[in-house]
């Protein structure tokens, strides 16, 4: 077989817009340069990489396999096929579809597909770490949808599922949702299901944080209790940026439609590619062990931010993320964040439950172990870690001291090694 053609290589953007080809190369060397941790983020393989980059971006394939609305899709109907077989496989779902361009465009085909405008939505504050497609009034379903909100308790900062029933039983939801972006525990997502078996609702769970640690067998799956799992493909998956929607086969054709025709015209078949491309890698051995090392990293960085005297919020983590509360260091999430960058080391403010400080300032942190797991550190790395973390936090001044540590740490581990 001769050597596939992927399109221009880097030679060929250099030459044609040096300009953007700085840009590529700087963001390789911020890559390389520092320490990523924040917990939607990762670095995708060379092999996604190649998908994305390929002559597949060209095709317009509007509709579905067998039924597009363009003439010669019989190659891109390969790579969308493919995908979706692998997808059911690897989650156990009746159906998959991979076409949604992000996790919020997959949410809204979800919230098109089952509800109408003005029903009632029971999801998770977002203030306590729910997303904004979860409703918030800046988002679409806040706007267009009545939304109660749960959230977690103060004395154990765990969603409180008594809250959740209650609320459900008062309002009625047609759906439920759960599934957040801050929180560090595992979900139950069979008390959930009772909930909306009681009230009748649909349950759809928003897995885009954890669903890649459920492709490794690492944590429990929503997809025995959910009438819908929603995800983004970029976090822990490790997959291209975009978004995908495993669903019950009674609801294929209502998930499809929401999708294409109704929220989005062609697909972007390179990332659909793309994306069976890291469906294929999340089957194997080497993922799993990768998965269940997400979650040890996350756990000894948690305690290690512990031990420093920066408590996690929920006593820890179950996930690939913790969050920190800084209050007792008398330290802004928005300051921490800029004091963590100047030191290399690239992490999020984030509101804690209960926030005493709005969003653009808050109170806490949110740290991730997907891209430095997967360039290959360990548990070891993460005690080192979390301790040039608080220092970078406590003494603003150390940071080019830290930034150092951090140099030496990620030349030991790089970030696509060349």
């Amino acid at each position: 077989m001769s050597t596939p053609f992927w399109g221009p290589d880097f030679g060929q953007l250099a030459d044609t817009d040096p300009e953007i080809a700085e840009v590529v190369l700087d963001e390789l060397a911020r890559l390389r340069g520092g320490l990523q941790l924040i917990a939607s983020e990762n670095l995708t393989s060379p092999a996604v990489l190649a998908a994305l980059g390929s002559t597949l971006s060209n095709k317009y394939a509007e509709g579905y396999p067998g039924r597009r609305y363009y003439g010669g899709c019989e190659v891109v109907d390969r790579a969308e096929e493919i995908g979706i077989a692998r997808a059911k496989e690897l989650f156990g779902a009746e159906h998959a579809n991979l076409q949604p361009h992000s996790g919020a465009s997959a949410n809204f085909a979800v919230y098109a597909a089952l509800l109408n405008p003005g029903d009632t939505v029971l999801a998770m504050s977002l203030p306590h770490g729910g997303h904004l497609t979860h409703g918030s009034k800046v988002s679409f379903s806040g706007k267009w949808f009545d939304v109660a909100a749960y959230g977690v308790r103060e004395d154990t900062e765990l969603i409180d599922y008594d809250q959740v029933r209650e609320l459900a039983r008062e309002r009625r939801p047609k759906m439920i949702i759960c599934g957040a972006t801050a929180y560090p525990r595992l979900i139950d997502f069979a008390a959930f299901r009772s909930i909306a078996d009681e009230v009748g609702a649909w349950l759809m769970v928003d897995a885009a944080h954890f669903i890649g640690l459920v492709a490794g067998g690492a944590i429990p799956s929503p997809v025995p209790y959910a009438d819908v799992v929603s995800f983004t493909t970029h976090k822990v998956l490790r997959g291209p940026r975009g978004g995908m929607i495993l669903a019950r086969e009674e609801l294929a054709a209502r998930i499809d439609k929401a999708v294409f025709p109704f929220s989005q015209g062609g697909p972007l078949m390179h990332a659909v590619a793309a994306k069976a491309v890291a469906l294929r890698e999340a089957a194997t051995p080497a993922y799993a062990r990768y998965a269940r090392q997400v979650i040890a990293n996350a756990q000894v960085l948690s305690g290690g931010l512990a031990a420093e005297g920066i408590r996690p919020v929920a006593g820890g983590t179950d996930t690939h993320l913790a969050l920190l509360d800084l209050r007792e260091l008398d330290v802004s999430g928005r300051d921490a964040e800029a004091r963590c960058g100047a030191a290399s080391i690239t992490l999020n403010k984030n509101a804690i439950p209960y926030d005493p400080q709005p969003p653009a300032i808050s109170s806490g942190i949110r740290v991730g172990t997907p891209a430095v797991t997967t360039q290959g550190m360990g548990e070891g790395e993460m005690k080192e870690i979390a301790g040039l973390i608080a220092r970078a936090v406590r003494d603003p001044a150390a940071a080019a001291e830290i930034a150092t540590a951090v140099s030496a740490l990620v030349t030991k581990y790089p970030a696509y090694p060349r």
